[in-house]
């Protein structure tokens, strides 16, 4: 008996023998070079375990979180358990707890200084949706799109372009964070608007009917209204052109595009003068959470691509009925680039300064947090395509005061753009190409209470090597509370039905 005991312990006591030991190891004041940066950072409770790595020449490293060995390898990785991760996370909770490094080289051990990770009693959203693509224009059409569970590393594919005939595939969206009401695009012949209602998928035309004759595209930009009736959309003639400086690679911009509402339950598509005026170019609405208003951003037109540096774009709203799905007659516009910039400015410098001069910048991308508080958007130099623009960087105004905060801690000297809220409005998810300029990356921001954004972290991976053999950026990154209930098979089997027509009628009622 005592022989088949030893032999069942045997493993687990030369595993133990084996495990690195950092007894001894010579202080330094230096914090350690982790990718991917983790240090200092507020964490979710319920965020999958933050494995990384130290580049160079480490023949074994220790990782002690709260004073407790959370890993031990004989490598550069720092992989958890995470069993073990989501027990400590949950043990301390709301609390802050410092993270020590130790690393043997040359057979001796390096001690760093220590970091801390903030653990946030507010969770994220369970599942994030991200379309994977190459990030320049050689290939468009080996599109993936996926949803990736925040709390492991489990994900599954929603479309596959293998299974699509290589066409391309718009992004993913839900309705106010809802895995059973999203909506994806697949183009191409006998393409169509993928619909997703609790797990029925439904082939939407919503350019069919009398609308093709006025509607100078299909559907390219789109969000769900609260009650999940409706859909408010832009339609966009998108030109692409390339720069002789590598610095921007690749200009997009519209040559027509407007905003339209489609009511999904009578299929019809209303429209209304001061969303498609000739004069202007009207794109990326989106509703309140309140259902009172689409914000959307336009822009004069001007004469493309010659005085594409001049195309700048405002923050508009209009209100809206989601009772009658009636517009309203008046649009107003909220913020245009010159007020971003000077206010931005202000707000840095505590103080008025009559003789700032204005930097015009151009707004796109309007996500306003569930709560209603705040509104965050991209400012670039110009344009609505600020993917290759460095200075892209992302900005919040409150919706209540009209203050905006320029958000340095979260902003890089790279683009930033592309960002969505979680349900409970305290993370803000966005992607990011600042590791390398080329690969955009889902990062994430705790947004406290007070409205102030805390430093972000990339999205965790099983192996902390994945991003640098990656060749792809994640493109536009939605949080969601649930799993989406259908993958790419279904999505297959829907796109061989025959699509759902749409009529266009013009509403327009005074508010």
């Amino acid at each position: 008996m005592k022989k088949i005991l030893f032999a069942l312990l045997l493993p687990i006591l030369t595993a133990a023998s084996c495990a690195p030991s950092a007894e001894n190891a010579r202080e330094t004041d230096r914090i350690p070079a982790i990718y991917p940066d983790y240090t200092d950072v507020t964490i979710p409770v319920n965020i999958a375990p933050l494995n990384f790595l130290l580049r160079g020449n480490v023949e074994a490293m220790t990782v002690e979180v709260a004073g407790e060995t959370l890993s031990a390898r004989t490598d550069n990785k720092a992989i958890f358990d995470e069993t073990e991760w989501h027990r400590l996370l949950a043990s301390h909770t709301g609390q802050t707890v410092s993270v020590r490094v130790c690393t043997q080289k040359d057979g001796k051990w390096t001690a760093y200084k220590p970091f801390r990770w903030t653990i946030a009693k507010d969770s994220i959203d369970p599942y994030l949706t991200y379309r994977l693509i190459e990030p320049d224009y050689e290939v468009w059409n080996h599109i993936v799109l996926q949803q990736r569970c925040m709390e492991n590393f489990d994900t599954d594919d929603l479309a596959n372009h293998q299974l699509q005939e290589n066409r391309c595939m718009n992004c993913h969206i839900t309705g106010n964070q809802n895995p059973n009401l999203s909506m994806l695009y697949v183009r191409g012949k006998g393409g169509g608007a993928i619909l997703n209602q609790d797990g029925h998928l439904r082939k939407l035309n919503i350019r069919a009917g009398n609308a093709t004759d006025s509607m100078v595209s299909s559907s390219v930009y789109y969000a769900f209204s609260p009650n999940g009736r409706y859909i408010t959309f832009s339609t966009n003639v998108i030109i692409p052109a390339f720069h002789a400086k590598g610095s921007k690679r690749m200009e997009v911009y519209d040559a027509a595009s407007d905003v339209y509402v489609a009511d999904l339950k009578t299929h019809r598509i209303l429209h209304s003068k001061l969303l498609a005026d000739t004069a202007a170019l009207e794109t990326f609405p989106t509703f309140s959470p309140d259902g009172k208003f689409i914000y959307y951003c336009s822009a004069h037109t001007v004469n493309l691509p010659k005085d594409i540096r001049d195309l700048q774009y405002n923050l508009v709203r209009i209100p809206f009925d989601e009772h009658t799905g009636l517009l309203g007659m008046k649009a107003d516009t909220i913020l245009n680039g010159d007020i971003a910039t000077r206010q931005a400015r202000l707000h840095e410098k505590g103080v008025y300064d009559s003789e700032m001069t204005p930097v015009k910048h151009s707004v796109c991308h309007p996500k306003i947090s569930p709560d209603g508080h705040y509104i965050v958007y991209t400012v670039a130099d110009y344009g609505t395509f600020p993917i290759w623009h460095r200075e892209a960087d992302l900005q919040m105004m409150d919706l209540h005061t009209g203050q905006i905060d320029n958000l340095g801690i979260i902003n890089s000297d790279k683009s930033d753009t592309y960002h969505s809220w979680s349900a409970n409005s305290r993370w803000l998810c966005f992607a990011s190409k600042r590791d390398d300029g080329l690969y955009g990356k889902p990062y994430f921001s705790y947004i406290d209470r007070q409205g102030k954004a805390h430093k972000p972290f990339v999205l965790p991976q099983r192996d902390p090597e994945m991003y640098d053999n990656l060749l792809k950026s994640f493109n536009v990154p939605e949080l969601c509370k649930g799993k989406i209930p259908f993958d790419a098979v279904d999505v297959q089997k829907a796109m061989e039905k025959e699509s759902e027509p749409f009529i266009l009628v013009e509403k327009l009622i005074g508010k």
